[in-house]
């Protein structure tokens, strides 16, 4: 009811019979009720690997050498 609200409406013009877009309209207000009925499962937490943690700081450390390598020598000797 928290998601749905007091009304649910389900409403239905996609046929030319009235009896199609009846059915329609209850196929979509199934649909509605089933999507607010479904609980997520809850994330269950994880650790990062120690070599995916290694593997980062490699690449992170690679990166700064690149842009110091790209940056202006001070020739104040």
């Amino acid at each position: 009811m928290a998601k749905l609200g007091p009304v649910v409406t389900a409403v239905a013009q996609d046929a030319r019979s009235q009896s199609r877009n009846r059915e329609l309209a209850l196929e979509r207000l199934a649909q509605r009720i089933s999507n607010a009925l479904y609980v997520p499962r809850p994330r269950t937490k994880t650790r990062p690997t120690m070599s995916s943690k290694r593997a980062r700081l490699d690449s992170k450390r690679r990166r700064g050498e690149t842009k110091r390598g790209r940056r202006r020598v001070d020739d104040s000797d």
